[in-house]
C-alpha cells in the first residue's frame, strides 16, 4: 500500500476500507511500528504533549499530582512527559528543562512542592504556556496555579480543637521550601485571633522520628499541653508514640491532630483525626487550566480547593471539666501555599 494510504490509516484523516486498515494493522503488529510524535507535530502543526516538572516524583503529593494530570491529559488525547529535577543547582535545573523542552511540547505544568520545583518554573522560557501545581510566596503572579488552601484547612483544624475547649493548640510544623509554610501560618492565625499565645516547636524534618523528638520536647516545656496540631501525619505518629510513652493518653489527656490522610492513620490507635489532602485534585486542576489556556489563549489564575477535615478517636475535649469553648472568629478567606 502507499505512504498516503498508511498515513490515512494512522491519523484517521480520511475513511480507509476495512480491509486496508485490517492489512496496516496487522504490518504495525508484526513490525513493531511507532509513530514519531515530533514528525507528527513537524507536519501537522499540533502539539499533543506536555511536559511535567518535578523534583521528585515518589512521594505522596507529587505521586497523586502527576497521576491527576495524566488522567485529564489522556481524556484530552495528550501524552504526558515527566522531567525530574535533580537538585536547585542551575546547571542540573539547565539540563531538565533542556531536556523536557527537546521534546515536541505544547506547554509545561511545573510541580512546585520544593525547591528544584520552584528553580524549575523560573527557568522555563516565557513564550511557553506554563501552569504551577501547587504554589509558593514567590509563584509569579501571572502564572496560572493550581492549588489545595492548606493554610485555610490547618485554620478551621486548628478552630475546631480550640472549640472542643482545649486552653490552646500547641504545633509540630514540617519544612517549608519558601518562606512559611501554610500550614503552620494557619495554626497561628487561628490561635493568635482566639486571644492564645502560639507555642509551636518547628523541625527540619518531617518523618516519625522528628514527631518523637519535637513531642518529648514540648512535653518538657509545656507539660500541661492539651492539643497538639501537627504539620504531617507523620509527625503525628512520632509525637503519639512519645505521648504514649511519656503515659499521655490519647485523646483522653492529649487530643493529636494531623495534617495530610495517609492510610495508616485509619488503623493507627487510637485512629488519627486528619485533614485530608486529595493531591490529583490539584493535578486535574492544574491540567485544566493548562489546556484551557492552550485551546483559547487565557485561562483562570487560580483554582483552589480546601481540604477536609476527617474527624476521628485522636481528638476530644480535654482532660477535666469541660471548658467553655470561646468565640472564634469567622474563618477568613486565607490564600496561602500549602
Amino acid at each position: 500500500m502507499s505512504v498516503p494510504t498508511v498515513s490515512r490509516v494512522l491519523t484517521g484523516s480520511t475513511p480507509v476500507s476495512p480491509a486496508k486498515r485490517e492489512a496496516v494493522h496487522r504490518a504495525i503488529e508484526r513490525l513493531g511500528y511507532r509513530p514519531n510524535a515530533a514528525a507528527r507535530a513537524l507536519v501537522s502543526g499540533r502539539r499533543s504533549m506536555i511536559a511535567v516538572l518535578a523534583g521528585r516524583t515518589s512521594d505522596r503529593g507529587s505521586a497523586g499530582t502527576i497521576q491527576g494530570i495524566v488522567d485529564v491529559a489522556r481524556g484530552a488525547d495528550f501524552n504526558v512527559v515527566i522531567t525530574v529535577v535533580e537538585d536547585d543547582q542551575p546547571s542540573h535545573v539547565k539540563a531538565a528543562v533542556d531536556l523536557a523542552l527537546s521534546q515536541p511540547v505544547a506547554g509545561a505544568i511545573v510541580l512546585e512542592f520544593d525547591r528544584p520545583g520552584i528553580a524549575a518554573l523560573k527557568a522555563l522560557p516565557a513564550s511557553l504556556p506554563v501552569v504551577v501545581a501547587g504554589a509558593t510566596p514567590t509563584t509569579p503572579r501571572d502564572v496560572p496555579v493550581a492549588s489545595l488552601n492548606a493554610r485555610q484547612a490547618a485554620f478551621e483544624a486548628t478552630q475546631y480543637l480550640l472549640s472542643l475547649g482545649h486552653p490552646t493548640v500547641h504545633h509540630i510544623g514540617r519544612p517549608a521550601s519558601s518562606g512559611p509554610a501554610g500550614r503552620s501560618l494557619g495554626w497561628r492565625e487561628a490561635v493568635v485571633s482566639a486571644g492564645l499565645e502560639p507555642y509551636a516547636y518547628l523541625q527540619d524534618r518531617d518523618d516519625p522520628a522528628a514527631g518523637f523528638e519535637a513531642a518529648a520536647a514540648l512535653l518538657r516545656d509545656h507539660p500541661d499541653m492539651t492539643a497538639l496540631f501537627c504539620a504531617n501525619d507523620d509527625l503525628a505518629f512520632g509525637a503519639m508514640r512519645r505521648l504514649q510513652d511519656a503515659g499521655r493518653r490519647i485523646p483522653q489527656d492529649i487530643s493529636v491532630l494531623g495534617f495530610e490522610g495517609t492510610a495508616p492513620g485509619e488503623f493507627w490507635n487510637p485512629a488519627l483525626s486528619t485533614v485530608l489532602l486529595d493531591f490529583e485534585i490539584i493535578g486535574r486542576g492544574a491540567a485544566r487550566l493548562l489546556f484551557d489556556l492552550l485551546d483559547t489563549g487565557t485561562c483562570q489564575m487560580t483554582d483552589t480547593a480546601t481540604p477536609e477535615l476527617l474527624i476521628r478517636a485522636s481528638t476530644g475535649p480535654p482532660p477535666g471539666p469541660r471548658a467553655t469553648p470561646g468565640t472564634y472568629p469567622a474563618s477568613p478567606d486565607l490564600a496561602a501555599p500549602s
